[in-house]
């Protein structure tokens, strides 16, 4: 058994794609190790700016031996008629390193079965160069000198150490050794290691924490002690602290301040200039209060950190003054003086412009607030959110601090006398932003956001402006997933197919149509539909696929809260002990109907046997556009009822009577249950064991 290590030394990577390629890095590495059919015990990973490590412990000294068996060409090409072995035989032979007495035949080819030694794993492992490292993919890329590459980042260095021996291998000008770098500004270049082991030791001493869990953890308890010392509140953002640990590879955390004038701007702005700019954690009192100091990491020890405290100090108190100024500035003006400066805002030059898209969200937002009942009051303050809600994008604050846009609108509604209901709902308008970001909380917030992502949909795909592939310039993915977790979240039901008719019936009465026109609502729903359908495929990958998969289909009019609805009932009852039994009965009725569909109705009078009269009794009163709309474990429990008189049924009727009326009747009666069984969705796409 032995050791080995591999260390892609790089220019320093974007913060927000170490840890992803950290993963990809140890994915490969064990995906080429057991392709090579190399066994290990165990693979450690390590990352830091500058570097992507790999270290494989109790790593086997040969691949393991093989058999492999290789057919050839058919018995009537391989002989002729004497039966002597013709050439395509011999050559056969000879691409195998065999010959003709090794063959065997069976099936009327011939075969050759080979046993195949391990290889040693040194030798293997010169592969890694063109097998991992040049083969792992990056959302951003860089190409340096005239080589053709394209990587996340130029390589300047590789270690690749079996033990302490060399294993020798070469990208564009760089050739694997067993020198690495430490710490940029604290220690020197070409560090030797002297064996794989030692590498984590080695890199401590040059001033490198390695390992990307150690190098977090030590930021964690070094911030704690500062905001401990302090006796202030710490706010630990997971993301923030994420991106710190792979901006530094020796981390030393200190504190600064700033002055308390600046605590009159908006604790929005304070924080994002802290946090999203600086990368700082902000600190606040016992109530909650921010406090005019910060806590930040350095890559570097404590060696004259006075000066980095200074510095950093003087860097933020920079943008605080102009953060102050605009907020001055903003406040001079009124809404309307905001969206005046709107109308010159371009949406899309295909599309409009901001005030067009706001008109249409007002529409999408009045023909929701119907459908779900919401009362005259919220329908009010809806309309209000709409006409305004982006005014904040004209504003000093937002051309300045572009991502406080929505969070600003919210603050200056209301500064300008907007009541609480419309403040919130502005603050909310683009939420969530991202696949696990937070959700809206007001009812008014939430559903002038579901608006406004619906626009972005609707006009974009009448625009025949699509994503491609992994291109999605304008968000629409980013809003279908919005939408659907708002709907999951508050259960609202609603049909995207009817909302899109309504749309198109209320645009057409305008000459200018607010600039989309909706030519074919129901091609459109069904696009749009499917769109969503990915989102929530996406939204439940923590459910079984093939419940995901039955849940999504059958799908006409996009009430994506059905679809929510159809997987939780599922996923909450596949450990029933007769799920399987109900399934199997279920989609027995399915796949009858399918083969046999017909629209005609259950004439009761010829109705012959107990088991279909009494199947009819169960099932006549229910329709199939209103079951869902009951709870959870009582649509279920009707269904599960169903199981034993649809096994009676098929126990005791023929469905294929010889009397037509009989069988047409039979038929009709299987495709009345399977519409209603179609509620939960396409059963059949289900596997039962």
């Amino acid at each position: 058994m032995a050791n080995y290590l591999l260390e892609i030394g790089l220019e320093e990577i974007p913060a927000h794609l170490v840890t992803q390629s950290e993963n990809q890095l140890i994915e490969r590495v064990k995906t080429f190790l057991e392709e090579n059919l190399l066994k290990y015990e165990k693979i450690q990973d390590f990352s830091t700016p500058r570097r992507l490590a790999v270290l494989i412990n109790g790593l086997a000294d040969h691949s393991q031996a093989k058999d492999e068996e290789h057919r050839g060409p058919s018995l009537k090409v391989a002989k002729d008629v004497d039966g002597n072995w013709t050439r395509a035989a011999e050559g056969f032979a000879r691409g195998q390193k065999a010959t003709t007495a090794d063959f065997t035949e069976r099936d009327g080819y011939v075969y050759l079965r080979q046993h195949i030694n391990g290889l040693p794993a040194y030798e293997i492992l010169t592969h890694i160069g063109t097998d991992v490292i040049e083969k792992m993919k990056f959302s951003t890329y860089m190409k340096w000198a005239n080589y053709k590459l394209e990587y996340v980042r130029p390589i300047r260095w590789l270690v690749s150490l079996l033990d302490s021996e060399v294993v020798p291998f070469k990208i564009l000008d760089v050739t694997a050794g067993n020198l690495t770098r430490g710490h940029r500004f604290l220690s020197k270049a070409g560090i030797q290691i002297p064996n794989a082991n030692s590498y984590k030791d080695i890199l401590a001493g040059a001033n490198v924490i390695a390992d990307a869990k150690k190098r977090k953890n030590l930021i964690r308890s070094q911030v704690k002690k500062i905001a401990a010392d302090h006796a202030w509140n710490l706010h630990i953002d997971e993301n923030l602290l994420e991106e710190v640990t792979n901006i530094v590879e020796f981390p030393t955390a200190f504190a600064g301040s700033f002055d308390e004038k600046y605590l009159a701007v908006p604790d929005e702005v304070l924080i994002t200039s802290m946090r999203d700019n600086q990368r700082f954690f902000y600190v606040t009192d016992a109530k909650q209060a921010l406090l005019p100091y910060f806590i930040s990491v350095r890559n570097g020890n404590g060696q004259q950190i006075e000066n980095v405290v200074r510095g950093n100090e003087k860097v933020l108190v920079a943008r605080l003054e102009d953060a102050k100024f605009f907020f001055e500035e903003d406040r001079k003006h009124s809404i309307d003086f905001f969206m005046k400066k709107a109308e010159h805002l371009v949406f899309h030059e295909k599309i409009g412009n901001i005030v067009d898209h706001m008109k249409r969200v007002s529409q999408i937002a009045a023909l929701l607030a119907d459908q779900l009942n919401f009362t005259e009051e919220q329908k009010t303050d809806l309309m209000r959110s709409a006409a305004i809600y982006k005014f904040d994008l004209t504003t000093a604050m937002v051309g300045e601090f572009s991502e406080l846009q929505g969070t600003m609108a919210g603050i200056y509604a209301g500064i300008f006398g907007e009541n609480k209901t419309v403040s919130q709902a502005l603050s909310e308008q683009y939420m969530p932003i991202s696949a696990d970001g937070t959700l809206p909380k007001s009812e008014v917030g939430a559903l002038l956001a579901l608006a406004d992502k619906f626009d972005v949909l609707f006009s974009f795909f009448t625009a025949k402006i699509l994503p491609s592939g992994a291109n999605d310039p304008y968000g629409l993915r980013r809003a279908a997933l919005g939408i659907v977790r708002i709907v999951d979240d508050r259960r609202w039901n609603f049909s995207v197919r009817k909302l899109l008719i309504s749309l198109k019936q209320l645009l057409d009465q305008r000459a200018d149509g607010f600039n989309i026109k909706i030519t074919d609502p129901q091609d459109l729903s069904k696009e749009l539909i499917d769109f969503f359908l990915d989102r929530i495929r996406q939204q439940r990958s923590d459910v079984r696929y093939d419940l995901v998969d039955a849940a999504t289909n059958q799908v006409k009019e996009g009430i994506i809260n059905y679809i929510f609805k159809r997987i939780r009932i599922l996923a909450s009852h596949t450990s029933d002990p007769d799920f399987r039994e109900t399934i199997e009965a279920l989609t027995r009725v399915q796949n009858l109907a399918e083969k046999n569909p017909s629209n005609a109705k259950v004439n009761p009078e010829l109705l012959q046997s107990a088991s279909e009269k009494h199947l009819y009794e169960l099932t006549k009163q229910e329709k199939a556009d209103q079951l869902l709309s009951e709870g959870e474990e009582s649509i279920y429990a009707k269904f599960a009822l169903l199981k034993d008189p649809i096994n009676d049924y098929f126990q005791e009727n023929m469905i294929m009577d010889k009397d037509p009326q009989i069988q047409a009747n039979r038929i009709a009666q299987i495709n009345l249950i399977s519409h209603l069984i179609a509620q939960l969705g396409d059963l059949q796409k289900i596997i039962v064991k």
